[in-house]
């Protein structure tokens, strides 16, 4: 069966996003140790899985990066995000524009489980905030990676909600501040 893993952007007081969705928290990408790692992790995964609202952004940014911006230091990152497939999963979407990307139209848990269930690499979900939430919520997660960045904002999105005890597995710190957790959930 594979893993779904869970990568995403943190603050230090457990926000993944402001209450409009705003990101500007994020800390540079110019942590290249940060990058090879998140490659790593891409390199390791045979699906991303997101939801609707994460696609609209996520599939075009990454696609115009590996067409137009050889020399960004996130290149190779969108390479493989281009390359890998995704799913979206969507109640209102039935087709979505992206290479490599598909929508999925049923329910969550079963969605989720029956990906599971093939063949290959591990799953990696990237958001956003809400449907990581019901991802949490469904205890579908195996693994979280959270990247934790120098910054607290207060107020935003949340992906926990209630009691989530976890295994710690790893933290790693970056020169740019980001720190690492690897976490895997208490069964």
């Amino acid at each position: 069966m594979r893993k779904l893993r869970l990568q995403m952007q943190t603050t230090i007081d457990g926000f993944v996003a402001r209450p409009n969705g705003e990101q500007d928290w994020m800390t540079a990408p110019n942590d290249e140790t940060v990058v090879k790692y998140i490659i790593g992790i891409a390199d390791d995964s045979g699906t991303i899985i997101m939801g609707r609202n994460m696609s609209g952004d996520f599939l075009p940014y990454w696609e115009n990066m590996a067409d137009n911006d050889k020399g960004n230091p996130l290149y190779d990152l969108a390479t493989r995000m281009v390359g890998l497939p995704k799913v979206v999963f969507s109640k209102t979407l039935k087709n979505i524009n992206g290479r490599n990307a598909r929508v999925e139209n049923g329910d969550l848990k079963t969605g989720v489980l029956k990906l599971k269930n093939q063949a290959g690499k591990d799953l990696l979900v990237y958001g956003g905030a809400s449907f990581v939430a019901n991802l949490v919520k469904e205890n579908l997660v195996d693994e979280y990676l959270l990247f934790v960045n120098p910054a607290a904002i207060g107020e935003g999105m949340r992906i926990f909600t209630g009691n989530h005890k976890m295994k710690f597995e790893e933290s790693k710190a970056f020169k740019s501040g980001i720190v690492l957790h690897r976490y895997t959930p208490l069964t």
